[in-house]
């Protein structure tokens, strides 16, 4: 499941809404907020909530508040008498920070859904959740985001932590930063994994499905509009789009294609160029294929006349190959996702 964060410190204007339903758009079907931050003002903190809670409910997104202790009480809100409120503001899960006691999770499960620290909840915590009769039909596992450069959670560790989670029978969530607006005051960007801080947030969104993660949540409040139509295409349709820079590209470049099923090691081949070119191709621009490189082999190559192919690993030059495009940088993490039978989109950048 996607989802993406709104900030509530500011109003609502036309703006935030129209970037809430380009996410809507692309497929995003849940949104994270917060009334952590100690500097926003509580009335306007609980006018906001409401105008947010309304859009979630319009279009049938779930909610999910972060909360703490501290925050309740600048709110003058009680969790054992207030729930309802929450309810009422159509807050579908409540995200617990810190000072609210197991005993109190355990009452809140079940009522509503509720999403622990994954990296804090420890078996005890688990045990003890159990002897509380705690409905763990409602409890997930969301990880946090980092704002701070080099701070952001280890690969390896992360994985070996949600297995522990998913073999413990929770539902496990993270955040993958957005690409522009970046949240200030930091403006690094909003990752849980410190390796997808400067990632296409596509590209870290995908990774985390490998990683035993069921919720995957954009951290920064927007995404880039080629950015929004990547996740669109990939979410929505299954098709994924890369962009490159192509030169003396042939015309249907920018169709739809297919991975072949026999995955190969070092290229991913095109399945349908040979079949959609009719053309003569010359030798051209036969030089050392790059990473990302996209290719048509020209008339030495005999038969395999217009195969197309995207370059997986660096390759040295070919006189049957013509290198006719280069996936941008930021998107060559995407060759890692191009599965078998996999609908690929090149996007000429400069058309």
């Amino acid at each position: 499941m996607l989802g993406f964060s709104v900030y509530l410190h500011n109003s609502l204007n036309q703006e935030d809404i129209k970037i809430f339903h380009k996410f809507v758009d692309a497929g995003f079907k849940g949104v994270f907020t917060s009334i952590n931050l100690p500097e926003d003002d509580p009335k306007v903190l609980l006018k906001n909530l409401k105008k947010l809670g309304n859009l979630c409910f319009e279009n049938q997104l779930e909610l999910t508040l972060d909360i703490s202790l501290s925050a309740l009480k600048r709110l003058q809100l009680d969790l054992s008498k207030n729930i309802k409120i929450f309810q009422q503001l159509n807050v579908t899960m409540l995200r617990i920070d810190d000072g609210i006691s197991i005993e109190e999770v355990a009452q809140l499960s079940t009522k509503m859904k509720v999403a622990l620290n994954a990296s804090t909840i420890e078996r005890p915590d688990i045990e003890k959740l159990k002897l509380l009769k705690a409905d763990f039909d409602n409890l997930e596992a969301w990880h946090n985001y980092y704002p701070r450069e080099n701070t952001g959670l280890d690969k390896e560790w992360f994985e070996a932590r949600n297995q522990w989670l998913k073999d413990n029978n929770f539902r496990v969530m993270a955040f993958v930063p957005g690409d522009i607006n970046l949240r200030a005051p930091v403006y690094k960007g909003l990752p849980t994994l410190e390796s997808h801080r400067y990632q296409n947030p596509l590209s870290s969104a995908i990774a985390m499905k490998t990683m035993n993660v069921d919720r995957v949540y954009i951290g920064d409040p927007a995404l880039k509009d080629s950015t929004f139509e990547q996740f669109k295409q990939f979410f929505v349709n299954d098709i994924l789009q890369i962009r490159a820079n192509f030169v003396d590209a042939p015309s249907y470049i920018e169709q739809v294609f297919h991975q072949r099923a026999d995955v190969s090691q070092d290229v991913v081949r095109l399945r349908e160029g040979r079949s959609l070119n009719q053309a003569i191709v010359l030798p051209l621009n036969n030089h050392l294929r790059s990473r990302g490189a996209v290719t048509l082999d020209n008339r030495l190559s005999g038969r395999y006349q217009g195969e197309l192919q995207i370059v997986k690993r660096q390759l040295s030059a070919d006189s049957t190959v013509n290198v006719i495009g280069q996936v941008v940088d930021n998107d060559i993490e995407l060759l890692n996702y191009c599965i078998a039978n996999q609908a690929i989109q090149l996007v000429d950048i400069g058309s």
